[in-house]
């Protein structure tokens, strides 16, 4: 793993060799929390992705987007060629990820494929800070793949359904997947309730989960 800037003053945690196949992952509502999906990164590199995981501020006054359009812009950089990523969230990064596949050509973003963990569809998209949007552009549409916890108690696996059930009636591609997980086994993350804070899971049920997300997400990377 290679720590690099990929902007002024933030970082991102590289594995493998994002000129193969790379994945940009995305941490939830924290401030540069990269690390706490470093089991997740770690798992899914040895499938032979580039895994790029970058820290992100969702407190910050744009509610991060600047950072998360800046990562995006770097990811590219890296791929082998243009629209080779598969976009990757979790929770408030796993919205802010649907946000940038379904305004792609407004953000001029290219991807393969998208993949939420425990997405928070219900929230404002951090990018535009509003509401994921109803009715959708027909345009370009990348498929979608939507990871849920059945005992995730943060954000229930109805929210997933729901989305899941919005792109279908619309004809968007999408598969949505309920594994037994909670809101951080599925991104290889653990909760610390004194600190209020996810942190890189070590517990062998907890890294089973990321096993198998890990295999989910290589599969359409």
């Amino acid at each position: 793993m290679e720590t690099v800037e990929y902007a002024p003053g933030r970082s991102a945690d590289i594995f493998g060799d994002p000129a193969q196949r790379t994945v940009l992952m995305w941490h939830g509502t924290q401030t540069d929390a990269s690390a706490s999906m470093r089991p997740l990164a770690e798992r899914l590199a040895a499938f032979g992705a580039g895994v790029v995981v970058t820290d992100w501020d969702s407190h910050a006054e744009d509610h991060g987007s600047s950072d998360l359009l800046r990562s995006l812009r770097f990811a590219a950089e890296l791929a082998a060629a243009p629209g080779d990523i598969v976009l990757a969230g979790w929770s408030l990064g796993g919205v802010a990820a649907a946000g940038a596949t379904l305004n792609a050509a407004r953000l001029g973003v290219r991807l393969r494929h998208t993949v939420c963990l425990a997405g928070a569809f219900m929230v404002a998209d951090p990018l535009s800070g509003e509401p994921l949007p109803a009715e959708l552009a027909d345009l370009d549409r990348v498929p979608f793949t939507l990871l849920h916890g059945v005992d995730d108690d943060v954000i229930p696996v109805g929210v997933s359904r729901d989305f899941a059930a919005t792109l279908g009636k619309q004809d968007w591609p999408v598969e949505v997947v309920e594994l037994a997980a909670d809101h951080g086994t599925i991104a290889g993350a653990r909760y610390d309730s004194a600190l209020d804070r996810y942190f890189a899971a070590h517990d062998p049920d907890a890294l089973a989960v990321a096993d198998e997300v890990a295999t989910r997400i290589a599969a359409v990377a």
